[in-house]
């Protein structure tokens, strides 16, 4: 029984909460969130003890392992107490924002890397992660062409975007970490940021772009996003290669559809939003963290996956804004050619 803590008691360390609860091999010990009495709410719903104070999470004998919910410049400071108290890590994506601030974490718990885990959970989507395995097997041959589409249903409030490190940072992290675990190490990133709605003027931001990643293999991954999306959270992926196509389609809340005079084959909507639609994801990736520090073996994402997704975060913005494809590779991406 693996007993863990939580850090960060907002929505996402709910879900965390909640998926803890269920799983018959964890025990929810402790949940940590300066802020008002969303700690000691948590805790109540699972019969845990509730604190303020974070420092109590590391000094917790009676705590094997912390999920790091709390917001993103705190990632790398928690990380660090946890690991140097001998405690397991599941921290939320990205590490932190700044690469230097990684490097320093990486350094800190140099030795010890294998005892973090990155929170990249669309890896565990059964729909995700059974196309990859028929990928791996062959069954369309080479892949030669990754699509991920990745749409909000609504852009988060204008006052968020300022400490987000942007849309590239903060969304599109996900879809990178996605295309590496299908195409393995990525060479060179093009990016077009769009903005288009008013909100997002001024904000230094974008609220839609399309990356297009270049793998060592030669096999290209495009990525779209959008915050704005009125038909709701559009989540799909195609990998297609030489034998075949596989596509991984929106999820619905039901398989019925309607016809009538007015429309034929009319289904319902999507998933509301990442937390519907990634449910299973979560419950999945609590798993495989739970696996790793049980047995001792590296869980993956690993904090270096982490890391990896943010050198394309970075080289993406920088493309976004330069109208360059930027190079990528260790340790910092350098600019390439122009984009003609």
């Amino acid at each position: 029984m693996l007993k863990i803590a939580i850090i960060g008691a907002g929505r996402i360390g709910a879900v965390h909460a909640k998926t803890v609860a269920e799983h018959p091999d964890a025990q929810l010990i402790l949940v940590s969130d300066p802020f008002g009495d969303n700690a000691a709410d948590v805790a109540a719903c699972y019969g845990a003890r509730s604190t303020k104070d974070v420092a109590a999470v590391f000094a917790a004998d009676d705590v094997d392992a912390v999920i790091i919910g709390s917001p993103t410049p705190t990632h790398v400071d928690h990380i660090v107490c946890a690991v140097q108290s001998g405690k397991a890590v599941l921290c939320e994506k990205p590490v932190d924002l700044s690469m230097k601030r990684v490097d320093e974490c990486l350094a800190a718990i140099a030795g010890k890397e294998d005892s973090v885990m990155i929170g990249f959970n669309r890896r565990f989507d059964p729909t995700f992660a059974e196309i990859r395995a028929r990928v791996a097997h062959g069954e369309i041959g080479p892949l030669e062409q990754l699509t991920i589409i990745s749409r909000d249903p609504a852009a988060p409030p204008v006052a968020y975007l300022a400490d987000s490190g942007g849309i590239f940072r903060d969304m599109t992290i996900h879809d990178f970490d996605t295309a590496r675990y299908f195409l393995g190490e990525i060479v060179e990133v093009s990016a077009t940021g769009q903005t288009l709605d008013p909100a997002f003027r001024g904000s230094g931001d974008f609220d839609a772009a399309v990356v297009t990643l270049t793998a060592a293999s030669g096999a290209v991954a495009t990525i779209i996003n959008s915050r704005h999306c009125a038909s709701g959270y559009d989540q799909r992926l195609e990998a297609f290669g030489p034998l075949g196509m596989l596509e991984a389609v929106n999820q619905l809340a039901t398989s019925v559809r309607y016809s009538g005079r007015k429309q034929s084959s009319a289904d319902g909507p999507y998933l509301d939003f990442f937390l519907q639609r990634y449910a299973e994801a979560y419950r999945l990736e609590l798993g495989h963290f739970i696996e790793s520090v049980t047995h001792g073996t590296a869980p993956s994402p690993s904090i270096l996956d982490g890391r990896a997704a943010l050198v394309l975060s970075d080289a993406a913005t920088r493309s976004a804004r330069t109208g360059e494809r930027v190079a990528v590779g260790s340790p910092s991406p350098r600019v390439a050619v122009p984009v003609r």
